[in-house]
């Protein structure tokens, strides 16, 4: 039989046939010679008696070849059809035995082909399917601007943010109080509050300072949103005059209900006054939203759904924007800065992700790795949720390539390795080191040693910033492997946890939260003391918080979808079980949990803290990315969810 492959490379030559040995020696071979990758080996089976099954040789697509490991009992065609997703090269064998020839050399696949490990294709490897990125090589050429309408812009932006710091001068000299809290509220939420830091703080100290008697319920809910959502510590007594004896809100007005309701998710444990106007609040705006105004009633919808303090702060100054374009009361000098600041950051995403795409591609995970879900893109818009500043590009980029690293860390526990590899792999991680790429499953190889390059690289690049945690870096990736490692012990051990709490003291490490949180923190460089790293480790209340909202509205989106494999017991089933309840009332349940720890986190920064507030403000962040990545679904894993806002975000500027 002639192999598929014979006579397309070049300097090299078919060895002798091999000796007839079983399809489970040939696999072994086969995989010992995919160690030397300068002396490639092809190799074919042919048949010693009556066939029994068929053994994926070659694949050709797109003038590349991939070869598949044979493990011994074979594949039909049509599975690999389904794994590849296009046409197949096969080989006919028996299961008995088979014979072997080594081409050694030059690639017989010809010079256009790449290196790729095998993959083992067998009943313990039996990964979930995935969509392809949508985005491949998108940002290696797009850009959002020319190089003459950048500069354009950003000599315009300068000259406007100096206007726009008069009007905040000016209006922080006034004795008008709603004045100062819409100005304040605008800057927020159209998106340029960051320029602007130090006199925002110094407005506020002076606002909180001033403790005359509020008898509007419009400014004295505008003021509680805007004192509590920067740390502090306004009392809700403030509210106690506005309200009945049955708690009963002296006002109708949908633009006062809707500063009130979202006032009122600043809550902590225990406000009853804030518990009952969140309930009454949502209550009224539901019952007018019909009766209300077009762009008002949109507004209502868009709050009940997310509460203003929760929601992302790119996606919400683009949003914004337009709303308050269309406002009669709008200053223009904002405005216009605010379009060209959109515009200019969104051009350095674009050239993050330029930078990003060329490094992610050297993984070549679509080929490595087809079992892992390939999200570049949408991790830089979950990491830009964390740090959205321009000035925060280097930990933004860096925190990308850390978790989107992570994200196969968890496809490959969570999703496609058996127990033995997944122990190999993490004994791999443990020992950090090149060499001990030699411990790890072949097919994980390549991206093991990518791994820790870009680790090393990362390490070495915070060092020579002086970066005192550099090496903090490394350890936190270890942790995040050894955690996803105890839950495949769990999952194969089929534990159930007896409650909800007890599945928390576990599942909570596996979401990632303290790590990700821990690792914006350090490459916020001298900002971040020692002792609030350390701090992180231990799961303080307010991280414990964040990796309760990410692990239970993760648990709540892909519950369904993971109930199709073997899969770790997640809090649903676990809350179903203590509870002797339905999915639904389950959701309800764990709905209710992931709002106490809301008020967890809202009274985790309450000043004084013995934290920095800007380092805290992180942990908040990825809190607010969480809500929004599994609002619905789980918008990471099902990525068509995110298309629109990723255009909307990366793609479409904003016409000035």
């Amino acid at each position: 039989m002639t192999p598929a492959t014979k006579g397309v490379g070049e300097g090299g030559r078919w060895g002798e046939e091999a000796e007839p040995m079983t399809p489970a020696v040939a696999a072994a071979e086969w995989s010992r010679g995919l160690e030397d990758r300068h002396l490639m080996r092809s190799w074919y089976l042919t048949a010693k008696s009556k066939i029994e099954c068929t053994v994926v040789v070659a694949i050709q697509r797109k003038r590349k070849s991939t070869l598949l490991r044979f493990d011994g009992r074979g594949i039909t065609e049509e599975a690999a059809r389904k794994v590849i997703g296009g046409p197949v090269k096969v080989e006919e064998a028996a299961a008995s035995s088979c014979s072997v020839r080594w081409w050694t050399g030059g690639c017989p696949r010809g010079s256009c082909c790449d290196y790729v490990p095998s993959l083992p294709l067998d009943d313990m490897h039996k990964p979930r399917p995935y969509r392809a990125s949508p985005w491949g090589d998108y940002f290696l050429t797009f850009k959002p601007c020319t190089p003459s309408q950048y500069l354009s812009m950003e000599d315009r932006a300068e000259d406007i943010k100096q206007e726009v710091l008069k009007i905040i001068l000016n209006t922080m000299s006034s004795t008008d109080l709603p004045q100062k809290l819409e100005l304040v509220d605008t800057l927020q939420r159209i998106g340029v509050d960051y320029h602007y830091r130090q006199e925002i703080d110094e407005l506020l100290r002076d606002i909180y300072g001033d403790k005359h008697e509020i008898h509007d319920l419009y400014t004295a809910a505008l003021r509680f949103y805007l004192l509590r959502k920067h740390g502090y510590p306004v009392s809700s007594d403030v509210f106690t005059m506005f309200v009945d004896g049955n708690r009963i809100i002296g006002s109708t007005d949908a633009i006062t209900l809707l500063v009130l309701y979202n006032a009122a998710h600043l809550r902590t444990h225990g406000e009853k006054i804030l518990d009952d106007l969140m309930t009454s609040t949502k209550q009224l705006l539901k019952y007018m939203v019909n009766q209300l105004d077009p762009a008002l009633a949109q507004e209502v919808q868009y709050t009940l759904e997310t509460p203003l303090f929760r929601r992302l702060h790119r996606i919400e100054a683009k949003r914004y924007i337009s709303t308050y374009e269309k406002k009669h009361t709008r200053n223009k000098t904002i405005l216009e800065f605010a379009k060209l600041d959109y515009n200019i950051v969104q051009s350095l995403y674009c050239d993050e992700l330029k930078d990003l795409t060329l490094w992610w591609n050297g993984f070549d995970i679509k080929t490595h790795l087809p079992w892992a879900r390939d999200r570049m893109v949408e991790m830089h818009f979950w990491m830009m949720g964390v740090f959205f500043e321009p000035h925060y590009s280097y930990p933004r980029t860096v925190l990308t390539k850390l978790i989107t690293l992570v994200s196969v860390f968890d496809d490959f526990y969570d999703n496609y390795s058996p127990a033995q590899e997944s122990t190999m792999f993490t004994s791999a991680i443990d020992r950090w080191d090149e060499h001990a790429a030699e411990q790890v499953p072949t097919y994980m190889r390549p991206f093991y040693k990518g791994t820790v390059s870009t680790i090393n690289c990362i390490e070495e690049d915070l060092k020579l910033q002086k970066n005192k945690h550099a090496e903090l870096v490394k350890e936190l990736i270890i942790d995040t492997a050894n955690g996803y490692n105890a839950e495949v012990k769990w999952r194969d051990q089929q534990y159930v946890p007896s409650n909800l709490e007890e599945h928390l003291q576990i599942s909570v490490r596996s979401s990632g939260c303290m790590h990700i949180s821990n690792l914006a923190f350090l490459l916020m460089g001298d900002v971040t003391p020692s002792e609030t790293v350390q701090w992180t480790w231990t799961y303080p209340r307010i991280i414990r918080a964040v990796c309760i909202i990410g692990r239970v509205m993760n648990d709540i989106t892909s519950h369904e979808r993971e109930q199709a494999s073997q899969h770790v017991v997640s809090t649903v089933q676990t809350y179903i079980k203590e509870n002797g309840c339905t999915v639904q009332q389950a959701n309800e349940g764990l709905n209710q949990i992931v709002e106490e720890a809301w008020m967890d986190i809202n009274e985790g920064f309450m000043q004084p803290t013995a934290r920095p507030f800007a380092v805290l403000s992180r942990a908040v962040n990825l809190a607010r990315t969480m809500d929004f990545m599994y609002k619905r679904e789980d918008a990471y894993t099902t990525s068509e969810l995110l298309k629109d806002t990723l255009d909307s975000l990366y793609i479409l500027p904003i016409d000035v």
